[in-house]
């Protein structure tokens, strides 16, 4: 996991980025049919617990996310940017109305090594992003833990490492 970056930009607009990325021993398209499956999320993922919508341009999805570690739950309602089978999924939500905290999350999928090189990213911006450091540092363990969740779902014979670990 890395923080991309956290600045304050034009008139206090503040941006932060996290990242966590995995490799996954299976083809980008194999990767893209799990993560596209909305429907399907609350079998294997647990920080966007139960999800609903369709993986294009313009719908808008509902997601409920966990925080790690029985943190709180939240209910939100992105609208999906970009959705290139088995390279790019993106969408961006809003706390209330634009410029107060958004953010724009994105699943980037690389072939490499026969797998596939998961990138996932969010990029948060708003006079609220100072105020939300609790959720965004427990958003950087919940995408780990979606990583880790993705690739035992997604490879055959994965084992998920022992809890704590």
């Amino acid at each position: 996991m890395t923080v991309i970056s956290e600045a304050r930009g034009k008139r206090g607009v503040f941006s932060r980025g996290i990242a966590s990325g995995i490799h996954i021993g299976a083809p980008p398209e194999r990767v893209w049919d799990v993560l596209a499956d909305f429907a399907r999320f609350h079998e294997w993922n647990p920080f966007l617990v139960e999800a609903e919508g369709r993986a294009e341009p313009g719908t808008r999805l509902k997601l409920r996310f966990k925080l790690p570690g029985g943190g709180m739950e939240m209910v939100f309602r992105p609208t999906m940017l970009v959705c290139e089978r088995g390279e790019m999924l993106r969408w961006r939500g809003r706390f209330g109305m634009p410029g107060v905290f958004d953010g724009v999350h994105t699943f980037r999928l690389t072939p490499r090594d026969g797998g596939t090189d998961v990138l996932q990213s969010e990029r948060f911006s708003g006079a609220l992003v100072p105020f939300m450091h609790k959720i965004i540092t427990a958003s950087e363990r919940g995408f780990a833990d979606l990583n880790t969740a993705l690739k035992s779902h997604v490879e055959p014979n994965s084992v998920p490492p022992p809890a704590g670990a």
